[in-house]
């Protein structure tokens, strides 16, 4: 599906490359999908697939998404303010500005923000043998039945708290989203206000980012593409819901936030050329931890970096799901300059997501190395 005629001459540029890598997420499944890059070439925005189930139009490049855990580079972005203007040490054990939740007094504000607090994931955690150990509601007709209920931070943290920890803090690494609720609170505590005007504050207003919103709301503030969620309703029978509309409560602080791949672009370009931390400070959020190399990289604070190979350089990146319909990535050079931001939707159909790393991985490729394979293992 091409780029439309609208899009075309906003960008000014025809790059069939990047059309093709985005449709090949729509053969492999997806509803729909957004791309916004910028480069040494300008700025392309592209689309392909639905914009909504039973229509004809392809998603805007300017409509609004869930972004899920893109979330945590803007929590872990004004941590490190905080940080700065020396109302918090990162090293500081955190038991001693939240006490009434009785932490292990040894983690600290980076274990949080790097996931080596050893804390209870409280939308679950994989087991030794990779079952699943649930936590609150997160997938299935289970979610979906409290899809509109609204979890308040300090539940969530509970929640977690109330299982046993993965392991001593500062031992290991696990991804678990009670670290960024818990971060969270923890701004909240220290700033004096609620996590929407210091985020507003700190990032959205100096930035001009007027489409991201944090907290999220249960109605996407503006024209979005609709996602949906397919899930089992009874043994056998399978049923597909559109859920554009959800209470994103669930992950306060972790991946409840709304944005436009326009003002990501911004965000995360701003963030890596240095505009909104120290560079010392920057250096730190890109010190990564050893055990946690994924496929997206190694976990710094509040985001991943990732190596593309010999002579392809790096790339910073954090993406994000929620529990139903969306799909957002946000990727960008360490010098800020080159950036890919976008939003993929799903629909009716089951995604084939064992094709999802490597059709993600060439669509990075595709924007960071022009289109070079990945080296051979």
């Amino acid at each position: 599906m091409s780029t439309s005629p609208h899009e075309a001459a906003a960008t000014g540029q025809d790059r069939p490359e990047l059309q093709k890598a985005i449709q090949a997420f729509v053969d492999a499944g997806f509803l729909g999908m957004q791309l916004r890059v910028n480069d040494e070439r300008g700025e392309w925005t592209g689309s392909a697939g639905l914009r909504e189930l039973g229509a004809s139009a392809e998603p805007s490049t300017d409509g609004l998404f869930r972004a899920g855990s893109v979330t945590k580079s803007v929590i872990a972005t004004v941590v490190l303010h905080l940080v700065a203007e020396g109302e918090i040490g990162l090293d500081e054990p955190v038991a001693g500005r939240l006490p009434e939740f009785e932490l292990d007094r040894r983690i600290t504000v980076r274990m949080l923000l790097q996931h080596t607090s050893g804390l209870y994931a409280y939308t679950g955690e994989f087991r030794p043998d990779g079952s699943i150990e649930p936590g609150i509601p997160g997938g299935g007709k289970d979610w979906v039945d409290v899809r509109f209920k609204t979890y308040q931070p300090e539940e969530l943290v509970r929640f977690g708290l109330s299982r046993p920890a993965r392991f001593e803090p500062g031992t290991g690494w696990s991804y678990s989203n009670t670290n960024y609720t818990l971060a969270q609170l923890l701004i909240e505590k220290v700033s004096g206000r609620p996590i929407a005007e210091e985020v507003k504050r700190r990032i959205l207003q100096p930035l001009g980012l007027r489409h991201t919103v944090l907290p999220g709301t249960t109605d996407i503030p503006g024209p979005h593409s609709h996602g949906y969620y397919r899930y089992e309703e009874a043994p056998g029978r399978w049923k597909v819901i559109d859920v554009s509309r959800q209470n994103p409560s669930m992950t306060a602080g972790a991946g409840d936030i709304i944005t436009t791949t326009e003002d990501l672009h911004t965000f995360f370009s701003a963030l890596n050329s240095g505009k909104l931390i120290p560079a010392g400070l920057l250096a730190e959020m890109r010190t990564t931890h050893p055990g946690s190399a994924g496929i997206y990289g190694s976990y710094g604070l509040g985001l991943y970096v990732q190596d593309l190979g010999p002579g392809r350089g790096t790339v910073l990146n954090h993406n994000g799901n929620t529990p139903g319909g969306y799909i957002a990535l946000m990727y960008c050079t360490p010098d800020g300059e080159k950036t890919l931001t976008a939003s993929i939707t799903s629909g009716d159909r089951e995604p084939d997501l064992t094709a999802f790393p490597k059709t993600l991985d060439n669509l990075v490729r595709e924007v960071f190395c022009g289109g070079e394979a990945a080296p051979a293992r």
